[in-house]
C-alpha cells in the first residue's frame, strides 16, 4: 500500500537558515515553498531523487510544529509515504486499531492529499500518508 517514500520532514527554527544550510552543504536548491496555513507551517520542498526533503517551520506559537521544536528541539518531525489511494489505506490502517490524527484524508501541499497516523501507534513515529 505505500510506494515510495514521499518526504522526510525535518521542524526547524529558522526556515531561511535550514534553506541556506542544504544549500551550502550539498548544492541543493528549493524546488517548492508554500505556506500550509491549516497545519501553521512554512515548508519548503528539496528535491532529492524522486523523494523530498521537507524543512518544516512553525508560523506561529500554536502550531503543532512549534510545540514540537518546544519539547524536542530542531530535528526528524515525521516521515510521508506515497499511496495510491490515502482513503483506503486510511480505513485499513484503522479496521487494524491504530490511532490516527486525521479521520478522513484533507488537502495538503502541493496539491496532494493528506491523512497523519498517530506515533502512539506507529512504532513512535508520526507517519503522513500522501497521495499526490
Amino acid at each position: 500500500m505505500l510506494n515510495e517514500i514521499d518526504h522526510v520532514a525535518i521542524a526547524v527554527k529558522d526556515l531561511e537558515a535550514a534553506i541556506a544550510f542544504y544549500k551550502n552543504a550539498f548544492g541543493v536548491e528549493v524546488e517548492h515553498r508554500e505556506v500550509v496555513a491549516s497545519d501553521g507551517v512554512e515548508e519548503a520542498m528539496i528535491k532529492i531523487g524522486t523523494s523530498y526533503v521537507q524543512l518544516l517551520s512553525p508560523t506561529s506559537p500554536e502550531s503543532p510544529v512549534s510545540k514540537f521544536l518546544e519539547k524536542r528541539g530542531e530535528g526528524l518531525h515525521h516521515v510521508g509515504y506515497r499511496v495510491t489511494d490515502c482513503s483506503a489505506v486510511l480505513e485499513k490502517v484503522k479496521a487494524e486499531g491504530v490511532e490516527v490524527l486525521d479521520e478522513k484524508p484533507r488537502p495538503g501541499s502541493r496539491g496532494t492529499t493528506v491523512a497523519f497516523i498517530h506515533p502512539k501507534g506507529a512504532l513512535g513515529t508520526l507517519i503522513e500518508l500522501v497521495q499526490p
